[in-house]
């Protein structure tokens, strides 16, 4: 299966991307999950993975141990229903020194 996108998130996240056109999701309800339906994303050559903050928090070193320094996939977090998560790290700042090898300071 060679997709482009897909969404790994709760169902509410998940129904609305695929209301909007995204055609790869896993609804997670257990971290267990959530690496699993990582793996199976990763295995299927998906090259952008859009997850919910809430997750990506929970799972945050077993990403990083699957994805290292690669560029693809590339890792998408996104707040779920409930909003934004306060967090110490920016991962849109991760992602922008991962992919073009340069940290970008405020």
């Amino acid at each position: 299966m060679k997709s482009s996108v897909a969404i790994i998130g709760d169902l509410d996240t998940v129904t609305g991307f695929q209301l909007g056109g995204v055609k790869v999701s896993r609804v997670v309800e257990t971290n267990e999950d959530a690496e699993n339906a990582l793996d199976e994303l990763i295995n299927d050559e998906v090259s952008i993975i859009i997850i919910t903050e809430n997750i990506a928090d929970n799972i945050r070193k077993y990403m990083e141990k699957k994805i290292g320094s690669n560029v693809l996939p590339m890792i998408i977090e996104i707040p779920d229903k409930s909003g934004p998560s306060d967090r110490e790290s920016d991962p849109m700042g991760e992602l922008i020194k991962r992919v073009i090898g340069v940290e970008m300071v405020k």
